[in-house]
């Protein structure tokens, strides 16, 4: 989701790595162990939860996360939970990292020491404020000082045990004295709208002075008083409100201007600087990547969008800028994501993919080390796959994963880590059984196989037949070696990485699949002898089972069919694919005319076919809603039913509100919803942006419910789920390659000129590039340093304008902002420098 900024498209997102925690303190009790699991949380809001590891102080996670961030945020936070069976879970200790310092640890394993925790230092949020000072002359003649301090409005208030029932109390304190005055309660909300005032008497009257304002015992005391705004919770518990932030401003700044408003971020209650070590509780290991993209209007990439496109017609393909993008960026990865996305999104991702692993196949000398490496080719087809190929998974392998998972068989067959209860051929059985499950769901899937991973494959066939023309086997190794190597195996041995699973699975079931795994990708390999492939010799005799021709021919069978070119019936695919599912609270859709339309929470469940509501997983629906009566999927206003995260699925005749758990959720789901309905014929061109209540529209108070909306819907997505990419935004992220790699740019420039005039033994700095054509790579690189230039100095010009119109105190940038205080010292620097 991105966030407009006067023409351009602001977009965030992260990818968590979360590893492992240590030495986390012991239970004070007779076990000593805990049972933790980490959230990952934006400010207090939480957006991810993994697992529970049992019984540890030292639980490893091993978790992936990744989501879009939809709003803005201060610190991106981590927090280690002991679960409590009887009472709430207890928060061991957190690890909370500031936006602006995120980039400090970018792509990096970083072990964070965690910190106490404590509701006086859980803040998050905004406060508005007016204040004036004024003098007022008595009926006698004398003058006092008052204040005005005018709270008007606050905005990302922590919502705590479920509500957020705020107000605000303003105090100005001084030498010996503490005046409280306090707002009214605004319930349910986090964005209250207070606008109220209250007056203090600052100093005490006196006779009128025209040449100052306050005499000089008056101006001591106004320096020494500060006005203090608490945020608290209106909470029924028995142990007290609870604190939201605070600010606190001392009023000598008032003296240079009689009235100040602006914004202002809350802060942490001081806790009288108690005195903590950081390491009784423990350390947590993270790597996080968080990137944040400017995007400028479709025109600004052109040029360098149109330089990447003529990549696979370029001879040799090592002089394309796509290629070049890979020689320079430090890991193929980098480039391969961006790349691959974009050539995607625009239908010309094979002619790209078939050009460079033309290219590395000729120059491969062994028919056995095809695409063994992490070179540009295999990344690019591994990040195809994922992309396209992540509902053929779904629909493949994850029926009898989630029955590995529930059911925990024991297919342990190592003789030395066989339990004392477990019988050896028991195992092997067990094993035998989900293995061949597995291997023909997988061979029997290739009519399912998407269009563009069948396209690709045929290519790779037929570029390694015609360079290794004495080796039959050829065709099949070069395709198998990615759809088993690199694509089954490893998602039957990390599921949770590829969706199939919410979370890493637990040890046990972790092994079984790590066996499964094996076993598969060495049917795949169609290697000659198979059984010495195995390091382990109990895997070599579990291999027995498989050393049947039968196998070999299933693999070359599946593999012949999805490297043939045009032969798919799209028609066979009609089987039903869950594509999300989980808890979410709804509102009552009126389809019982005298029902209340109470709030209740629900297990939703969406395929390709329907959205669904029932009470539990597994229960039978209680609401059956096909995709093709989704006329519009929105966000609701929060003024509707003052609850966060709610949007509205609108259908013919009603509409069904719903509240996800977290920003992230919600947005994941309207995605989903809006992209697997994008191509109803009655999709709504307006909605209402709020509920209809008490007769009328809260948006636009028409009374008629069948009113046509007031605002337009939000822009259409493209129909197919697994490619819904922003083309421009891809571009950008290839800039920001280009130009953080600026100087193996010029290296690589300087290498080709080295290679034109000097044909002798390479410099070594050179040697790591891959240059067949000194004089056409040349030419491309000029092209790509002028065209990633021309976009910096948009950039920078951009952020010149922005940082003219910014004011500081302001709603987007509230006073206690460093990320923007830094910000400004760096642009006063540029403005100096460039003076």
């Amino acid at each position: 989701m991105a966030v407009e900024e006067e023409g351009l498209r602001v977009f965030q997102s992260v990818r968590i790595k979360i590893g492992e925690a240590k030495n986390l303190p012991t239970y004070p009790g007779p076990n000593k162990m805990r049972d933790c699991y980490c959230t990952v949380n934006l400010d207090q809001e939480e957006v991810f939860r993994t697992k529970i590891v049992e019984k540890s102080l030292c639980p490893f996670y091993g978790e992936d996360f990744y989501c879009e961030i939809p709003r803005s945020f201060r610190h991106l936070s981590f927090y280690i939970f002991d679960r409590d069976v009887f009472r709430r879970d207890s928060i061991i200790g957190k690890v909370a990292i500031l936006k602006e310092d995120l980039q400090k640890y970018h792509n990096r394993d970083t072990w964070f020491q965690l910190q106490h925790v404590d509701a006086d230092s859980e803040v998050q949020g905004k406060v508005h404020l007016e204040l004036r000072l004024s003098e007022v002359i008595t009926d006698t003649g004398v003058i006092c000082h008052k204040l005005a301090t005018r709270v008007l409005e606050c905005q990302g208030l922590p919502i705590v045990n479920g509500q957020c029932d705020p107000y605000a109390t303003v105090t100005l304190t001084g030498p010996c004295r503490s005046d409280v005055k306090k707002t009214k309660v605004k319930k349910k909300t986090n964005n209250p709208q207070f606008d109220e005032v209250f007056y203090f008497e600052v100093t005490r009257p006196c006779s009128y002075n025209k040449k100052s304002h306050f005499d000089i015992e008056d101006a001591d005391e106004v320096d020494k008083m500060e006005i203090r705004v608490d945020l608290w919770n209106a909470s029924n518990l028995k142990f007290g409100d609870e604190f939201l932030g605070e600010l606190r401003l001392p009023l000598k700044f008032l003296r240079q201007s009689s009235s100040y408003e602006a914004w202002y971020f809350l802060q942490p209650r001081d806790n009288g600087n108690k005195s903590l070590k950081p390491d009784d509780l423990g350390s947590l290991r993270l790597n996080v990547v968080y990137t944040e993209d400017h995007v400028f209007p479709s025109d600004y990439y052109s040029p360098l969008r149109d330089l990447l496109f003529k990549s696979a017609d370029v001879e040799p393909v090592s002089a394309s800028t796509a290629h070049i993008l890979g020689e320079v960026c430090r890991e193929k990865q980098e480039a391969a994501i961006p790349l691959v996305r974009l050539f995607l999104h625009y239908g010309k991702i094979v002619p790209l993919i078939s050009a460079i692993a033309n290219a590395e196949i000729k120059r491969t000398q062994d028919p056995n080390t095809i695409f063994r490496g992490n070179s540009l080719t295999s990344k690019c087809i591994d990040e195809t796959m994922k992309l396209a190929g992540m509902h053929y998974l779904q629909v493949t392998l994850k029926p009898i994963i989630d029955e590995i998972c529930q059911v925990h068989k024991s297919c342990e067959i190592d003789p030395v880590k066989l339990k004392d209860a477990e019988n050896l051929d028991n195992n092997r059985e067990n094993l035998r059984q989900y293995v061949d499950r597995i291997f023909t769901v997988i061979t029997k899937s290739g009519v399912r196989c998407p269009t563009v991973m069948c396209d690709i494959f045929f290519s790779l066939r037929e570029s390694a037949a015609i360079r290794f023309q004495d080796d039959p086997d050829v065709r099949y190794t070069a395709v198998s070696s990615f759809i088993f190597l690199r694509f089954f195996a490893p998602a039957i041995l990390s599921p949770n990485l590829f969706h199939l699973t919410p979370h890493h699975p637990d040890p046990q079931t972790s092994r079984t699949l790590t066996l499964i795994s094996k076993t598969i990708q060495t049917l795949g390999s169609l290697s000659k002898s198979k059984s010495a492939s195995f390091k382990e010799s109990y895997m070599a005799t579990f291999y027995d089972y498989f050393n049947e021709q039968k196998y070999a021919d299933a693999v070359k069978n599946f593999l012949d069919l999805i490297s043939s070119s045009g032969r798919r019936d799209h028609k066979s695919i009609e089987q039903a694919i869950l594509l999300k599912e989980g808890f979410m609270i709804k509102r009552a859709q009126g389809r019982k005319r005298f029902g209340m339309k109470n709030f209740k929470k629900r297990w939703f469940r969406l395929t390709n076919h329907e959205f669904t509501y029932q009470k539990s997983k597994g229960d039978h629906p209680l609401c059956n809603i096909p995709i093709e009566n989704i006329l519009a999927v929105e966000k609701l206003e929060e003024e509707s039913f003052k609850m966060k995260n709610m949007f509205q699925v609108i259908q013919p005749e009603r509409v069904l509100y719903i509240q996800a758990n977290n920003c992230v959720e919600a947005k994941d789901w309207i995605d989903i919803l809006t992209k697997v309905s994008q191509c109803n014929k009655k999709r709504l061109a307006v909605y209402h942006p709020s509920a209809y209540l008490n007769g009328h529209w809260l948006c636009c108070k028409a009374t008629a419910d069948n009113t046509p909306g007031c605002t337009p819907c939000t822009g259409g997505l493209p129909a197919n789920i697994q490619l819904d990419i922003d083309g421009d935004r891809e571009t950008e992220r290839i800039y920001s390659l280009f130009n953080l790699y600026m100087v193996k740019l010029e290296k690589m420039q300087e290498a080709c000129g080295s290679k034109s005039v000097y044909d002798g033994p390479e410099q070594e700095e050179y040697s790591t590039f891959v240059i067949d054509d000194p004089q056409e790579t040349y030419k491309t690189l000029k092209q790509i340093v002028d065209n990633v230039k021309t976009l910096e100095q948009e950039h920078a010009q951009y952020k010149r304008d922005k940082f003219k119109k910014t004011k500081y105190g302001s709603q987007e940038h509230p006073i206690g902002d460093k990320s923007f205080q830094s910000y400004i010292r760096q642009q006063s620097e540029i403005s100096a420098h460039s003076i």
